[in-house]
């Protein structure tokens, strides 16, 4: 079954119902004192920790797409259930984490926010939704149509004068023992763009990789890695199709599309990932991982 683009638009009109219902959820929590559990299988603790309200946001976009299932013939994927193969089968799934940076949900500061992709069979994504609860901001996108923030189509104004290249990062990111090279490597970069480098370093996957949208020029990459981990496939396909539909590049640290619908895993450890604000820095920051990741392999 093809999804046409008027389909895409009603299923898009359908996940930031479910986003905003979550997120509206995820807000009455934010500032009570919730239990904390830890799941396996990850080793970052960022990617462990997990709360009831996960799985109440969980409910909570199920519910809204429910009705989509049927209708459309879509598999589902999501971060807090178990994958069952469906999205291998599936023209087109649902990609969702209910609660995208939950470490910063239960430290209470900016960064959690609700993630829904539509992504076919092939890894391409099609919808991509990401709510940010704590600022009610809203980042959609829907391929063939472009890309919105708060309901307003979004251009990336590239003529803008800046003084700072902005490193979007995980904290973990600072744990792993190739950090130090990349920062030099980064400090080294951004002074001979005659530019100060700027660092973040509160968000989740999904809002990271917004916010390299709203502080271009600006950068988000994650290394290849052994271990499981290297964020989700629910962590990364709304803001593909964000960045896709808004021009801006997106793509693992080799320069190859996303594999958003790995056969073998949900993880993306296996060719790292890189956001930038544009096609030129994207590529001067493939030549600084890959000669990272080549000169400092994981042992």
């Amino acid at each position: 079954m093809k999804l046409e683009t008027e389909d895409l638009v009603f299923l898009c009109e359908h996940a930031i119902d479910a986003a905003k219902d979550a997120g509206n959820l995820i807000a009455r929590y934010s500032q009570k004192e919730v239990e904390v559990n830890k799941k396996e299988g990850v080793e970052t603790y960022a990617a462990q920790v997990v709360t009831e309200v996960d799985y109440l946001s969980q409910d909570v976009i199920l519910k809204n797409l429910e009705p989509t299932l049927s209708k459309f013939d879509l598999g589902i994927l999501t971060e807090e259930t178990e994958d069952n193969g469906e999205r291998l089968q599936k023209d087109y799934f649902w990609c969702i984490d209910p609660m995208d940076g939950t470490l910063p949900f239960i430290e209470k500061t900016h960064g959690y926010s609700v993630s829904i992709g539509l992504v076919s069979r092939s890894g391409a994504p099609k919808v991509g939704v990401v709510f940010d609860p704590l600022k009610s901001t809203l980042y959609h996108a829907i391929a063939g149509v472009g890309a919105f923030k708060n309901e307003d189509m979004w251009f990336q104004d590239q003529s803008q004068n800046v003084d700072a290249l902005t490193w979007v990062m995980d904290r973990s990111l600072m744990d792993d023992f190739r950090y130090s090279a990349l920062m030099t490597k980064m400090k080294f970069y951004a002074s001979s763009k005659h530019l100060d480098l700027n660092l973040i370093q509160t968000g989740g996957g999904a809002l990271n990789a917004c916010w390299v949208l709203d502080h271009a020029p600006a950068c988000y990459f994650k290394l290849p890695k052994k271990g499981n981990g290297g964020g989700g496939l629910w962590d990364y396909s709304a803001s593909a199709c964000i960045h896709e539909c808004i021009g801006s590049s997106v793509s693992d640290i080799f320069g190859k599309p996303l594999d958003l619908n790995r056969e073998d895993s949900t993880f993306m450890n296996h060719r790292g990932i890189l956001y930038a604000s544009d096609c030129q820095l994207a590529a001067d920051l493939m030549k600084i991982c890959q000669n990272t990741y080549e000169t400092h392999p994981q042992s």
